[in-house]
């Protein structure tokens, strides 16, 4: 089977749970089964263990500083939609992981309901915010513990990745592109091979870089892996060698 929990490709993955409206769906890494949800973020029930990667909060305002004017309601859309996944899962433990602010001055452009949003994810619950290649530094006033990766048994979370196995990572905003009944389309996915996977990225303004890249095939050794669509309810799954 390429990837992992891929019970058909292009068909519902896994055994799906029910979470409210939406569906997840069963990705094993490094023998550990995570749930997969198809708003883009992981849940490790045993452990009631929330991941999410790539916020990317005040991209907007990053974006605005230097003449190029989007919509400046970014981190308030990515809080929302974080917040309905911990309303959801409730987990105790939340692992952001890393490029959750835009760059190093992202965190003091917050807006006052912002921080206060985050402040309130944070209420009695660990918050563990790794470090990305956009935010290396803590962010200043929030709460949380700051590390450069995390491992829990086999699994080891960071923000880049290694291709190492047991490695849950972000960074690269995987995307896939597939046809189905005569049309494409385009979707954020995970991209995993049951050893190891790749976050899509969270942030409402996050961008994306195609599975087929050269990135994705030195992190998994080839196209011998799974791409997990996101949908609006539901996960599918669709073997790399499909996607383009």
């Amino acid at each position: 089977m390429t990837g992992a929990g891929a019970s058909r490709a292009g068909g519902m993955i896994g055994a799906a749970a029910s979470t409210g409206a939406a569906r997840a769906a069963t990705i094993a890494v490094a023998g550990v089964e995570f749930l997969a949800d198809p708003a883009g973020a992981l849940v490790w029930p045993e452990e009631r263990l929330l991941v999410v990667a790539d916020l990317h909060l005040e991209k907007g305002s990053a974006y605005a500083a230097r003449g190029v004017l989007l919509p400046p309601f970014d981190t308030a859309a990515t809080l929302a939609r974080l917040a309905a996944l911990i309303a959801r899962h409730d987990p105790r433990v939340v692992i952001a992981l890393g490029d959750s602010f835009h760059d190093d001055g992202a965190h003091e452009r917050l807006r006052a309901q912002d921080r206060a949003a985050i402040a309130a994810l944070q209420l009695r619950r660990e918050w563990i915010w790794i470090a990305g290649n956009h935010d290396p530094a803590p962010p200043a006033g929030l709460a949380g513990v700051r590390a450069r990766e995390i491992a829990i048994g086999a699994v080891a979370f960071r923000h880049a990745p290694t291709g190492t196995d047991g490695e849950i990572a972000g960074h690269l905003h995987p995307v896939a592109r597939v046809a189905v009944r005569g049309r494409s389309f385009s979707r954020r996915c995970f991209a995993a091979n049951g050893a190891r996977l790749v976050m899509p990225a969270f942030g409402a303004f996050a961008g994306g870089l195609g599975i087929r890249d050269e990135a994705f095939a030195e992190i998994f050794s080839g196209r011998d892996f799974t791409a997990y669509l996101l949908g609006e309810q539901r996960l599918h799954a669709f073997p790399a060698s499909r996607c383009f």
